[in-house]
Order: C-alpha cells, then structure tokens, then sequence
C-alpha cells in the first residue's frame, strides 16, 4: 500500500456541538461513526469541556496558539481532575477519551492535533520530531507523519517522499520498515491496526 496524503486545506471544517471550536477530520477507519482510529485537527476558539468518547484513547498536541490547561478527571481519580499545561513545544498528552475534561486557554485560540483510537488499536504512540529522526516500525501497523508548518520529507523504503506545511500522510505497513524523517517541526504516530 502507498502513502496516502490529505491537504488540512481540503478537508470541511464541522463546529463542535458545544459552539467552543471547529475540528476538521483527515481520516477516520473506517469511515463514518464507527471509526475504530481517527486523526483530525481542531481550532479551539473557547474555554470548554471537550466532547467524551468512550473506549478511545487519546492523544493531544498543541500545534499553533499559546497552548491549553487540560483538566482531566478519569472515574480512578479520587482526589479530582490532572492538570497539564500543554504549549507546541510540549510532548503531546495521551490520555483517557471517557475522562472528563476541560480545556482552557493560555492566551487566545489556538491549533491542536488529536489521535484518537479504539483500544484495539493500541499499542500506540505520538511524538514531536524536530530535526531528523529514524523509526523502526513493525508490522501490521499504521504510520503517520503531519507536517506542521513547514515542509518535511519521509523516507520510506529508499523512497522519499515531500510534506507539504499542514499536510497528513499515512499508510499501512504489512512488514517491517525503517522510516526516516527530516523536518523543522511534525508529528509522528504509529498504532496498530
């Protein structure tokens, strides 16, 4: 399979049914309701709780802004809601998608990144990658690069491949791979699939 690419420029944005944000969806598998992985970026306009999922593990980045406080509280928490102060220079939290959360601004709206994944797909994993990086990814597993706000390039295979600013691309690995990446600023993730 080759890498699929998807434009944030290309993709509808849809309001949030609390009126706090826009979150615009880059794929979800399958599509539809009954995703079992999605990945989608948000602009949070307000403070506000986040919508709950249940069954889902989520990862969260802060790509453009000031940043957020989270306030997470899980059913487990006895003594209330963890609060994380996430700017884009933070490691992006992952984090119950049932717990209840709240979500405040540093200072004005800001651009955020969301994994989001059914326990069937996990184990899994988000990292920020400044400058180069080489992964070792498994079989039967999906990879993916987002390119920020500036280009990067994803050699995959002996074969490179140019990201665009603001551009998702994924693919599903059937062996092993070595994956390089060379950016000022991305995202990599990986889960299984």
């Amino acid at each position: 399979m080759s890498w699929h690419v998807v434009h944030l420029a290309d993709v509808a944005a849809t309001h949030w049914r609390n009126g706090g944000g826009l979150t615009r969806e880059l794929v979800a598998q399958p599509p539809g309701a009954d995703w079992q992985w999605r990945l989608s970026v948000a602009e949070v306009a307000a403070d506000g709780p986040f919508s709950r999922f249940e069954g889902v593990t989520r990862w969260f980045a802060v790509l453009q802004g000031s940043g957020v406080v989270l306030n997470v509280a899980t059913p487990s928490d006895a003594g209330g809601a963890t609060e994380h102060r996430l700017t884009a220079q933070d490691a992006p939290l992952c984090f119950d998608g049932a717990a209840s959360t709240g979500c405040r601004l540093i200072a004005g709206p800001t651009q955020d990144f969301n994994l989001m994944l059914q326990d069937g797909c996990l184990p899994a994993r988000m990292a920020r990658i400044h400058g180069s990086a080489h992964e070792l990814a498994h079989a039967s597993k999906c990879i993916a690069v987002y390119a920020v706000s500036t280009r990067a390039s994803v050699e995959f295979n002996g074969q490179r491949l140019d990201v665009p600013p603001a551009t998702l691309v994924w693919r599903h690995l059937s062996k092993a791979a070595t994956v390089r990446v060379q950016c000022e600023h991305a995202l990599w993730m990986e889960w299984s699939a």
